[in-house]
């Protein structure tokens, strides 16, 4: 460990925070050879007094769904009972332990997390994963979701890795790039060396320590001397392997065919390797000798990953071929059918369907347990193998297609790209059409991927009715994302008697009435048809739009709920992202951050790049009224960098309206006016964009540009009079009253106090500014301190910095002192915080709450923990008390 102090200083500081209760996560990346395992090594040592969880990636199990966390909990696997019960279901299934199956990714990854806080126990739990570039994505998947989750648990998780940009998932973890020593401990290493030597041996090895010591070691005596010639080394990387490869290459015979058996091996099973290759254990003995190869109990594995490869490609492709078949005729037992298939197909040199049979069984199984990127990799190496063309674009399809749902859409992308020919079958043609759209949602413009979609439809609507209306809803839902009228009614046209579609034809139409009386139909009749998932969300935005915000939130509850109840991770995103819309309606300001920031969260966590970018700008406008303008700019900026150059018009618009709403809050009304207007047309409709038109009058009356409110105010008055909707009719009144005439406003400012009534605090507040400004402008002042003092309480409350300071200016020039009154008490607490504690005080346990949260149990505790004192309680039998005062 020479020339590491302070790479051994921050693991200690880990690992004494463990011993603390604290989580923590590092991923150390570098060169092969430089040192990862050294530093895991001191992990390992220095954690004497913890459990200890260790697992090394290996290459050849890079496409077997759930090995690595196969190999990591094996050691406890009777802490399985201990998990709530979908996540123990889950944890039996991917280990083959049972045939159920998992509904959704998300399980696993939560159960992983749970798994860890429980093997932590009461104390501290020390995991070590090596190699991760060569873990199978699956398990990489779950660890990551679990990493990014880690809190309060007392688990120390490190993971070792060749580069930490090729490894997915992992972006935004802390990181540790290990570079190489510094000369001086370099010299350390090599100090038997003449000094003509060991300059040579540094200079090749670039601070290397395994390429300083396997170098050295190779040299002769002569040229450990001195006798070096200046051709005799070359490359760092090359020259270890080969230096390996020399070693193997003076071994036994029987010796080298059991290192070749153990290097296309992924089990690392002695017995398995030695009945493969038709060996004994003395026949290992020259390479245990060698410190090639280390033996423990019945496991063998390789001192360096570089050995194995070189064991492995520098052997004859017939011997690999036969040490493939040979490994494939001794794992018969049905726990291994996996394996075996994986063998096969490494043996395969040509079209073998019998072998691609059994590739799909595989990524059927995985499929069916959430490893869609194994069960993408079984698809694929399944299409290799088979001969006719249909059978071979069926199964590049299905491993495009699962590749997709894996989230990883550019390889969904070229997977899709291998089907040669367009397919025959219109089913076929109806599912390849659906991956090539969501690739380019994801990579390109969802305008594209709806008119992609919409072509496929009318292609082969007549011959497959059953696969209609899937490519529809798509399409539909791509449209939306642009925010794209004209093809929204397309698409409808293409089934008007579908309610699903036929509801957005009409409500983007001048047919308000009909759309509307179809929409009420269509939130009645929900649970007694099968719209399936994306239906009910489709509903759910329906009615947002159609300003029902309280169908809108309900439906998105019930969403969120089932995403919950199910399992549903991968949905879960989507369903936050509606319900924290709703709630910025509705004025549930707090509710609505909340579950914008864990939707974000999960967004992240599973590099759903088009959901975060929307929830961003959710965040943004949610950061606007508060005031916080470097966030605002941050968030606004993140999300628009995503959208604009795809033209997602919709999440566009929200972003813009984010940083619209905040310069108009700070008074900066021609900036704002620009940026609102912009929004506007971003938004693509102007149902899209009726949202922002009361902030858009507001700010050209504030700018002296009166004549660019008009229109604004009169669609907003024609909408809300459509919609009979009291919420939106107290804003058409407000914005009325600022573009009237005197003689008119008080009239229209009143109807917008008494409509406003218990809804939206926030609206309710700006109209109780606005309305004060008038007043004291007209002076009446003492009229205008009551609107006033209900304004800048309200948004003190709220924590609305910008406004709360208006309205106290306000306040003072109509001659009273503003002294806004304190914020309620979950304003005490971070959006994390609150969430736990609002469970809390409906009766959910600790580990409901985590199960609802994505997070462990001891975490939840933590957060209670934390947010008791600043309630002032010291139970939970308190909260609900507190929470409603």
């Amino acid at each position: 460990m020479r020339g590491r102090a302070t790479e051994r200083d921050r693991i200690d500081r880990m690992l004494t925070d463990a011993r603390d209760g604290a989580s923590s996560v590092l991923l150390i990346h570098g060169d092969a050879g430089i040192g990862k395992t050294a530093l895991l090594d001191y992990a390992a040592a220095r954690a004497s007094d913890m459990r200890v969880l260790r697992i090394d990636g290996l290459e050849s199990e890079t496409e077997l769904a759930f090995a690595g966390l196969h190999q990591l909990f094996l050691p406890a696997m009777d802490l399985v009972d201990q998990l709530p019960g979908p996540q123990a279901r889950a944890v039996r299934a991917v280990f083959g332990l049972t045939d159920d199956t998992v509904r959704d990714r998300f399980v696993i990854g939560l159960a992983v997390l749970s798994m860890l806080s429980e093997v932590a126990g009461e104390g501290a739990l020390l995991c070590l994963v090596d190699d991760v570039q060569w873990l199978d994505r699956a398990s990489v998947d779950a660890l990551a979701f679990a990493a990014r989750r880690l809190q309060a648990e007392g688990v120390v998780l490190i993971f070792g890795a060749r580069d930490a940009a090729g490894v997915a998932g992992f972006v935004g973890l802390p990181a540790l790039h290990l570079a190489g020593l510094d000369p001086e401990a370099a010299a350390a290493l090599v100090a038997d060396l003449s000094p003509y030597v060991r300059q040579r041996i540094m200079d090749e090895a670039q601070g290397n320590p395994l390429a300083l010591r396997e170098l050295s070691a190779a040299l002769t005596p002569t040229e450990r001397a001195g006798q070096l010639s200046p051709l005799t080394l070359s490359a760092p990387s090359n020259r270890v392997q080969d230096a390996f490869l020399d070693q193997i290459r003076r071994l036994p015979e029987a010796t080298r065919t059991l290192l070749l058996t153990a290097a296309a091996d992924d089990t690392g099973t002695l017995d398995l390797i030695l009945r493969a290759a038709k060996a004994t254990v003395g026949d290992l003995a020259p390479a245990e000798r060698s410190g090639l190869v280390v033996l423990t109990g019945d496991a063998l594995r390789f001192r360096h990953p570089l050995i194995r490869y070189a064991a492995y490609q520098g052997s004859p492709f017939a011997d690999r071929v036969a040490v493939h078949r040979a490994l494939a005729a001794v794992l018969v037992a049905p726990e291994h059918a996996h394996r075996r298939a994986w063998q096969l197909a490494a043996a395969a040199s040509g079209p073998d369907e019998r072998v691609a049979d059994e590739l799909e069984r595989v990524a059927i199984w995985a499929g069916g347990r959430q490893a869609l990127a194994s069960a993408s990799a079984a698809y694929e190496r399944a299409a290799q193998l088979t001969a006719v063309p249909e059978g071979r674009a069926r199964r590049f399809i299905a491993a495009a297609q699962a590749a997709a749902d894996a989230g990883q859409d550019e390889r969904g992308g070229r997977l899709a790209a291998m089907v040669e020919v367009a397919p025959q079958d219109p089913g076929l043609a109806a599912d390849l059409a659906r991956v090539r759209a969501v690739v380019e949602l994801g990579y390109g413009s969802p305008d594209a991927a709806g008119r992609m979609l919409l072509d496929c439809a009318d292609h082969i609507g007549a011959q497959r009715p059953d696969k209609l209306r899937a490519l529809l809803v798509d399409a539909l839902h791509a449209a939306f994302s642009s925010g794209n009228a004209e093809l929204i009614a397309a698409v409808a046209d293409r089934a008007p008697t579908e309610p699903l579609l036929a509801v957005p034809a009409r409500l983007l139409t001048d047919d308000v009435p009909g759309a509307l009386r179809a929409l009420r139909t269509l939130v009645a009749v929900r649970d007694r048809t099968d719209t399936g998932f994306m239906g009910r969300l489709m509903t759910g935005t329906y009615c947002h739009l159609g300003a029902d915000d309280e169908a809108a939130y309900e439906i998105a509850a019930e969403a969120v709920e089932h995403c919950r109840d199910n399992g549903m991770g991968g949905w879960l995103p989507t369903a936050l992202h509606l319900l924290a819309r709703v709630e910025l309606t509705l004025g549930r300001l707090d509710d609505a951050s909340a579950h914008a920031a864990e939707a974000l969260r999960l967004a992240e966590g599973y590099d759903l790049s088009h959901r975060a970018a929307h929830v961003r700008a959710v965040l943004a406008i949610l950061a606007a009224v508060r005031g916080e303008e470097e966030q605002t700019g941050r968030l606004a900026r993140d999300a628009m960098a995503y959208t604009q150059p795809r033209a997602v018009g919709r999440a566009t618009a929200d972003a813009l309206w984010a940083v619209g709403l905040l310069d108009l809050g700070l008074g900066r009304a021609d900036v704002a006016l620009r940026r609102l207007e912009a929004a506007r047309a971003a938004s693509g409709h102007r149902l899209f964009g009726a949202f922002l038109l009361p902030d858009l009058v507001e700010a050209a009356v504030r700018a002296g540009r009166p004549e660019r409110a008009a229109e604004p105010a009169r669609l907003l008055a024609e909408w809300a009079e459509a919609t009979c909707r009291p919420a939106l009719a107290a804003l058409a009144h407000r914005c009325r009253a600022l573009t009237a005439p005197d003689t008119e406003a008080e009239q229209h400012f009143a109807s917008a106090v008494r409509l406003h009534g218990d809804g939206n605090a926030f609206d309710r507040a700006r109209t109780g500014l606005l309305y004060g400004e008038w007043l004291r402008r007209a002076r009446r002042k003492l009229e205008a301190r009551r609107h006033l003092r209900d304004a800048l309480d309200t948004f003190a409350v709220l924590g609305a910095e910008p406004w709360t300071r208006r309205a106290g200016a306000e306040l003072r020039a109509s001659g009273e002192v503003a002294e806004p009154s304190l914020g309620g008490p979950l304003s005490r607490l971070s959006p994390q915080e609150r969430e736990v504690v609002r469970l809390a005080a409906a009766g959910a346990t600790n580990r409901e709450i985590a199960t609802q949260l994505f997070l462990s149990p001891r975490t939840v505790g933590h957060h209670l923990y934390r947010a008791f004192p600043k309630l002032g309680v010291t139970s939970r039998t308190d909260l609900a008390s507190v929470l409603s005062s």
